[in-house]
């Protein structure tokens, strides 16, 4: 994850390897030059107990690689087997593309774009959820 340029808000915080680093008054740029550096945003962190649905667990397996939790080699199948599990319940066109972006993201060890990529989907699963019958 090399050249990635994080633009953070005032009081912004963010996990980068291990330490977390809140920003100031203004708005602000980090370059993130380091190859493999663990970089998470917090206000994108899900919380392992939020972890309660297919695609917000999916995020969470990225999160963890990001986060430095786990390692990418023994996450990659299990994150490749949940986006996988994923499109056999999006199916549109516009959630194929999501989810073939976080694949390719995951085989390129790129979790920031697999998270991205997947992260669009929640607003996808809890219109699904909220119009599934009772």
């Amino acid at each position: 994850m090399t050249n990635l340029v994080i633009r953070l808000a005032p009081h912004e915080r963010v996990l980068l390897n291990g330490a977390v680093i809140e920003n100031g008054d203004r708005r602000a740029s980090l370059s993130v030059r380091t190859p493999n550096a663990h970089v998470l945003r917090l206000r994108d962190a899900i919380h392992p107990q939020q972890a309660n649905t297919p695609v917000k667990r999916t995020c969470y397996l990225a999160q963890l690689v990001l986060s430095g939790d786990a390692v990418p080699e023994d996450a990659r199948q299990p994150l490749l087997r949940a986006i996988e599990q994923l499109s056999q319940v999006f199916t549109d066109n516009d959630s194929r593309k999501l989810l073939d972006d976080a694949t390719t993201a995951v085989m390129d060890a790129e979790y920031y774009a697999a998270l991205k990529a997947l992260r669009a989907l929640l607003p996808r699963e809890a219109r699904m959820f909220a119009s599934a019958p009772q």
